[in-house]
């Protein structure tokens, strides 16, 4: 059923998944928010340098999903993601690297993200994948 208004700008963002993403490297970060720009229904919530930076961003900002690089030199992507979702339950975490074997499994069940990527591989369908993941209530850790 439609409503009996019009929708205003308020009604659709509310249905955009907010994405952070969290890397030492500014060409990653800039290479990220134009694939959530260009993904239907995601809208760019912000940016970070540093995992430190990171977990407060996530409490102020308020993302959906964040993306976090696993190597950084201040706090790793893993050490960043538990305050992340400590601070924000609900946030899905996506740890990603450049390098093919970065984040073991260990690593990603104890960080409580809910997925690794490599970097070359993060696009619009796993933005969606990490989303429908999300929305069904998935355990972190699992796979999308």
């Amino acid at each position: 059923m439609l409503p009996n208004r019009p929708m205003s700008a308020t009604d659709l963002s509310a249905e955009l998944v907010r994405v952070l993403a969290v890397d030492d490297q500014p060409p990653f970060r800039q290479a990220a928010r134009e694939v959530v720009d260009a993904t239907a229904g995601f809208t760019w919530a912000g940016e970070a340098g540093s995992g430190a930076e990171a977990v407060e961003l996530v409490r102020t900002s308020q993302p959906d999903i964040v993306i976090i690089d696993v190597r950084m030199p201040d706090m790793d992507g893993i050490e960043a993601a538990r305050p992340s979702r400590a601070a924000r339950p609900e946030v899905a975490v996506l740890l990603v690297s450049a390098e093919p074997l970065a984040c073991p499994a260990t690593d990603l069940l104890r960080s409580r993200a809910r997925a690794f990527s490599r970097k070359h591989e993060f696009g619009p369908a796993l933005l969606r994948l990490i989303k429908l993941q999300r929305d069904s209530g998935a355990p972190a850790g699992t796979q999308p």
